[in-house]
């Protein structure tokens, strides 16, 4: 893939939750592509962390494009809150309901976009049946709930079988390479390697934050990774 085609996406769940509307400033400022913002609700998975009303508040501090992720059940109920408080993409877990297809048409009717999230013990071909239903593909490489865990190198496997699967199938969005996530213990090292399987929308929270280099030099570091 060319280095245009890989989108940065950095995890505000990694950034000082004091100043939300600061530090969605901060990533803008260092030539991310989106903000990825996690909502959980401490049953899905075991962590509680930003709501609506922060949200509203990202959404007001920035143009970019706000990726939604939310780790909860029954998502169905809390699309239209979301996409009220300025979500652009909502992606929900495939194991959070049973109303997978429902739920996704349902986003695309809010005139937003839909995106199906998979837990790493989730097999790969469970995702096959929803590629032409929704906007994004998300891999976790690590299991969800918390920042700063240890990536997971038997999910880049999943990753190119749905990649091959796309390319195969003659499977796009908007007449490039259907966007594949990757999320969790994404850094220099560990994006080449999701590059190569296919992944071409790399989420990053702790590498981004919390790491020696500055921001806009981590970000730089990571579009390398499609050359």
């Amino acid at each position: 893939m060319k280095t245009n085609d890989i989108i940065i996406a950095p995890s505000i769940f990694a950034s000082d939750f004091g100043c939300l509307a600061e530090e969605a400033k901060r990533i803008e400022a260092a030539g991310a592509d989106v903000i990825h913002v996690d909502i959980m609700d401490g049953h899905f998975v075991p962590n509680l962390t930003l709501g609506p009303r922060a949200l509203a508040a990202i959404n007001r501090a920035t143009d970019l494009f706000l990726d939604v992720h939310i780790m909860l059940y029954n998502p169905f109920s809390f699309i239209e809150t979301l996409v009220e408080s300025g979500a652009d993409r909502i992606t929900f877990h495939f194991e959070a309901t049973e109303d997978v297809e429902d739920t996704l048409a349902f986003i695309r009717r809010c005139n937003v976009e839909a995106g199906l999230a998979f837990c790493p013990d989730t097999p790969a071909d469970f995702a096959l049946k929803f590629l032409d239903q929704c906007d994004l593909i998300l891999m976790m490489t690590v299991s969800p709930g918390f920042g700063g865990q240890a990536f997971l190198p038997d999910v880049l496997e999943k990753v190119r079988f749905v990649r091959d699967v796309c390319k195969k199938l003659g499977i796009e969005k908007n007449k490039k390479p259907f966007p594949i996530q990757v999320d969790g213990g994404v850094d220099a090292k560990t994006a080449v390697q999701c590059v190569e399987a296919g992944a071409n929308v790399l989420v990053s929270g702790t590498y981004l934050f919390k790491g020696d280099p500055t921001m806009k030099d981590a970000i730089d570091k990571l579009r390398l990774t499609a050359r």
